[in-house]
């Protein structure tokens, strides 16, 4: 697929120098996890009232302009039917699949936090309800406005369900870690999505969904904030753990690396964007680098996120760059 920012018969860069870091496993540190889960139930419990006072309800209708709809029977999907560019459409294909896979995302979520019947389960349940209504909105406005071929994406859908998703750890801290940066990543890859489509009713979506994203981040963060203070070597331990190995969660989609460096070519979510929106708010809200009485495994640990943040932003800054020399010489092509 090409976009408005490629002239014809240019390539992509290799996707490995525009993607995110690659995985880097670490252990987890030892702690009583089930202890945890119940010192931090009230204040889940505390962050889930604050949520349902906050979040707004809509509903995925209004946000389609059923207006430009045909029958498909009468006038089927043909390659020249789709307004959005092509770097566009693969960006909310990506996004539309990962959404999609929310059955996996709930099983992990539930087997993490989804534990008796108080604020955890409420919030497990809260979040996947929220969650689902995103692919419905995406994948009813890609039907009604023909930008992507229905059968195609239904054929997608079909196997990245099938396929599903795994975590390599059901570490509680580890998967709170992994999903506050995760919803962050996704919220900016959604609203850069939306900015970038030059369509307003899609940026209106995409600006819908980041919103419940940011909500959810919001409530990951600040679990994990209080679970920093309860367990601090613990927390360091895992956020950097998934720091080092993250990836996003739709990293098993079919050509997911050609498609990435699609989108971090375009701006969409590159490292820049992962560095300075997803890692760096984390690791200031946190305190990461702030706190105390630290084990020994832990200061290692944190050590190795300074160097690595590092060598993040060198190679962040390396990219811009590149990425400038290309667009100029596509532009003069």
């Amino acid at each position: 697929m090409t976009g408005p920012h490629r002239a014809s018969g240019q390539s992509v860069p290799p996707a490995a120098e525009l993607e995110p870091p690659r995985r880097r496993e670490r252990p987890a540190a030892p702690y009583d996890a089930r202890e945890l889960l119940v010192d931090l139930e009230p204040e889940a419990g505390r962050l889930l009232d604050r949520h349902l006072k906050i979040a707004d309800e809509w509903f995925p209708h209004e946000y389609i302009p059923y207006g430009l709809g045909r029958d498909y029977d009468k006038e089927p999907w043909t390659p020249d039917q789709p307004r959005l560019s092509g770097v566009a459409r693969t960006a909310f294909e990506v996004n539309l699949l990962t959404e999609d896979n929310l059955p996996s995302y709930h099983r992990l979520i539930h087997g993490m936090f989804g534990r008796g019947d108080g604020a955890w389960i409420n919030w497990v349940g809260r979040w996947t309800a929220e969650e689902g209504r995103h692919s419905i909105v995406l994948r009813d406005y890609l039907t009604v406005t023909r930008n992507l071929d229905p059968a195609a994406l239904e054929r997608s859908r079909m196997t990245q369900v099938e396929s599903g998703y795994e975590r390599p750890t059901l570490d509680p801290l580890r998967g709170l870690a992994y999903v506050a940066l995760q919803e962050v990543a996704t919220r900016a890859a959604h609203r850069n999505t939306g900015r970038y489509s030059d369509d307003p009713v899609a940026d209106r979506i995409m600006a819908r969904i980041s919103a419940d994203e940011n909500l959810h981040a919001t409530f990951y963060r600040d679990i994990l904030a209080a679970a920093a203070q309860a367990q601090p070597s613990a927390t360091v331990e895992a956020v950097v753990a998934e720091i080092l190995a993250f990836e996003m969660p739709g990293a098993g989609i079919a050509g997911f690396r050609r498609k990435a460096a699609e989108m971090a070519l375009a701006g969409i979510y590159d490292l820049r964007v992962h560095r300075d929106e997803v890692v760096m708010p984390l690791v200031t809200r946190l305190r990461l680098f702030e706190l105390t009485g630290l084990t020994p495994k832990a200061e290692a640990a944190r050590a190795e996120l300074g160097t690595f943040l590092e060598e993040m932003e060198l190679s962040a800054r390396k990219l811009d760059e590149r990425r400038a020399r290309y667009q100029e010489r596509a532009r003069g092509r």
